[in-house]
């Protein structure tokens, strides 16, 4: 048998650790899909009055309405 590593009195293999050591950087990196995901709800609408803010909002309504058409 090869060598062997002791850490806090138990003795491990070098492919245990190895395996050990790619599951914890998997286990930190990978996308997790049980998150909750954000909802955008578009870029900000930054308008200089309350009337042109109305208007951008309902030209933007009626368009993703006819995109979905």
């Amino acid at each position: 048998m090869g060598a062997a590593y002791t850490i806090l009195g138990r003795t491990f293999q070098p492919h245990q650790l190895a395996i050990a050591t790619l599951g914890a950087v998997v286990y930190l990196v990978a996308p997790k899909p049980w998150a909750a995901k954000e909802v955008s709800a578009g870029p900000a609408i930054n308008a200089s009055s309350p009337e042109e803010e109305k208007f951008v909002k309902e030209w933007l309504a009626k368009h993703t309405a006819e995109e979905k058409h």
